[in-house]
C-alpha cells in the first residue's frame, strides 16, 4: 500500500509524534486533535521495524546480564548467587505479569489514570497478522487520541517490556543481602501492576493525564528512575539496614563483575534512549549522541569529585557516576544537544557521588548499592534539567512549530511530575511492602542473614 507523506503516529515515551515518512524523522508534538475515526495502520517501516527489534534485545540485556552481574559484583561474596538470581527472577516474572494484563493496564485505552483490560493475555495482538496485512497497529484504538505506529504490536509490546523487567530490578539495590526471596517475587508482582503500570499509562500513553498537562518524559526518568530509586528508598527504610552496618566489612566481593555489568548497561542504553525515538532516525541519532556524552561526563565528574575527596580514584566511583549519567540523561536524551548532554551529565556525577555517600550516612538509611542514590536523584535531576535545556528544534513539528522548549513554565511541570510519581510510588509502595510482611515476612531471618542469601534461600554458594 501507499503511504500517505505524514502520517500521525504515537512515541511511547509520553510524546504524540508526526512520522515524516520520506525522511525518516519522528519528532514530537503535543496533545493531537480528536478524531472522527480510528485512523487506518500505515505498513510497517521495513527501517524502523528491525532497529526497535535490535533496541529491544539491548534493552533486555541491561537486565541479564549487566544489571544482575553489576549488583552482583557489589554484594559480599555470600551473596553474589542470591542478587545474580533476583534479576533473572524479575525478568521471568515481569515477563508473565506484562504478558497478562501489565502491557493492557499501562497502554490499554481505559482512562487517563489507567488502561483497560483490552489487552488482557495480549488479547487481539496479532489480528493484523491473522489478517494477512503486513501493516503497523493504532494505539488507543477508539478513542479520539487514536495514534498510529508503523512496527508491529509485538515489537511495541516487547521493547516496553523490557522497561517494565528492568524497572523492578533497579529496586533490588537498595534492600540487597537482606530480603526474602519469596517476599521478592510476591512483592515484583503486586508492585508491577499497581505503581509500575499506572505512572507508565500517566506517562507514555497517548490518553495519560501527566502526558496531558504537558510533561515530557524521552525514555524513563519518571516511569523507571524516580519510580524504581524512590520504591528502593521506602523498601531500604521499611526492611531497615543490613545487620553490621557501618561497623562490618561489606566491601564488594568481586568488582570485575561490576566493572563488566556496567559496560553492558552503557551499551544496553543506547536500546534504551535511542530507541525510544521508535524510527531509525535522526532524533535516535541525537539520542544515542547525547547518551555517551552524559554518561562519559557523569563519570568524569564522580571520579574527580572523588579523587578530591579522599585523594584516590576508585573504579566503583567511576561505574556508579557513568550509570548516574545514563539515569539523569533518560528523560532528556531526545530533547536536548550535546552542550545540554554535557552539562546534565557533570552536575548528574557530582549530584550522586554526594547523595551516595554524604547525605546516605547523614541521614542514616542503608541504601545497600544506591539505588536510590543514583537512580531516584539522577531521575529527578535528569526530568527537571530537561524543563531547562529541551532544545525546541528537536521535537518541532507543524502543529507545534516550537516544540518543547526549555523555559521556566516547562521546568515547572516537570517538577509536578516528578512529584506525582514520588508520592504515588512512595505510598503505593509501602502499602505493599506492610501487606507482604504481613503475609508472609520481609526480611530473612537473623542467622540467615549472617550466613547468607545465597545458602538459606538458595541452598548454593561460590566456591
Amino acid at each position: 500500500m501507499s503511504l500517505p507523506r505524514t502520517i500521525r503516529t504515537f512515541s511511547p515515551r509520553g510524546t504524540t509524534i508526526a512520522l515524516a515518512t520520506l525522511a525518516g524523522a519522528a519528532l514530537p508534538a503535543m496533545a493531537a486533535p480528536a478524531m472522527a475515526a480510528d485512523p487506518a495502520p500505515p505498513a510497517i517501516n521495513t527501517g524502523d521495524t528491525p532497529w526497535m527489534l535490535v533496541s529491544t534485545r539491548w534493552v533486555l540485556m541491561m537486565t541479564v546480564p549487566g544489571l544482575a552481574l553489576f549488583y552482583g559484583g557489589m554484594v559480599r561474596k555470600k551473596n553474589v548467587l542470591a542478587t545474580l538470581m533476583q534479576s533473572f527472577a524479575i525478568c521471568c516474572i515481569v515477563t508473565i505479569v506484562w504478558m497478562v494484563a501489565g502491557y493492557s493496564l499501562a497502554f490499554g485505552t481505559g482512562s487517563p489514570y489507567i488502561g483497560d483490560l483490552s489487552r488482557f493475555m495480549l488479547n487481539g495482538i496479532g489480528a493484523q497478522i491473522s489478517k494477512g496485512s503486513d501493516v503497523g497497529f493504532t494505539l488507543g484504538l477508539g478513542s479520539a487520541n487514536a495514534t498510529v505506529m508503523t512496527i508491529p504490536e509485538s515489537v511495541f509490546m516487547m521493547f516496553q517490556m523490557t522497561f517494565a523487567i528492568i524497572t523492578p530490578a533497579l529496586i533490588t539495590g537498595a534492600f540487597a543481602e537482606r530480603m526474602k526471596f519469596s517476599a521478592l517475587c510476591v512483592f515484583t508482582i503486586l508492585w508491577s501492576l499497581l505503581v509500575y503500570a499506572p505512572v507508565a499509562h500517566w506517562v507514555w500513553s497517548p490518553l495519560g493525564w501527566v502526558a496531558g498537562f504537558g510533561a515530557i518524559d524521552f525514555a524513563g526518568g519518571t516511569v523507571v528512575h524516580i519510580n524504581a530509586g524512590v520504591a528502593g528508598l521506602v523498601t531500604a527504610l521499611v526492611v531497615g539496614k543490613r545487620q553490621g552496618y557501618g561497623q562490618d566489612d561489606m566491601s564488594p566481593f568481586n568488582l570485575t563483575y561490576a566493572v563488566i555489568g556496567a559496560s553492558l548497561l552503557w551499551v544496553g542504553w543506547f536500546g534504551f534512549n535511542a530507541g525510544s525515538a521508535v524510527g531509525a532516525n535522526g532524533r535516535a541519532g541525537m539520542a544515542m549522541a547525547t547518551t555517551q556524552i552524559a554518561s562519559a561526563a557523569a563519570g568524569v565528574a564522580w571520579m574527580l569529585a572523588e579523587w578530591a575527596r579522599t585523594g584516590k580514584p576508585t573504579v566503583l566511583g567511576i561505574i556508579s557516576g557513568a550509570v548516574g549519567g545514563l539515569v539523569a540523561i533518560t528523560p532528556a536524551a531526545g530533547f536536548v544537544l550535546p552542550g545540554g548532554a554535557l552539562i546534565i551529565g557533570l552536575l548528574a556525577g557530582a549530584v550522586c557521588y554526594w547523595t551516595a555517600t554524604t547525605m546516605k550516612h547523614m541521614l542514616g538509611y542503608d541504601d545497600s548499592l544506591d539505588a536510590f542514590g543514583v537512580h531516584g536523584i539522577g531521575g529527578i535531576l535528569g526530568a527537571l534539567l530537561t524543563g531547562v535545556l529541551a532544545y525546541g528544534p528537536l521535537s518541532a513539528t507543524d502543529a507545534n512549530p516550537a516544540g518543547v522548549v526549555g523555559s521556566f513554565a516547562q521546568l515547572v511541570t516537570q517538577a509536578k511530575a516528578v512529584g506525582v510519581t514520588i508520592v504515588w510510588c512512595a505510598v503505593v509502595t509501602f502499602v505493599l511492602l506492610k501487606i507482604v510482611d504481613l503475609a508472609i515476612g520481609l526480611r530473612v531471618r537473623s542467622e540467615d542473614e549472617i550466613e547468607g542469601l545465597d545458602m538459606t534461600q538458595h541452598g548454593e554458594r561460590i566456591n
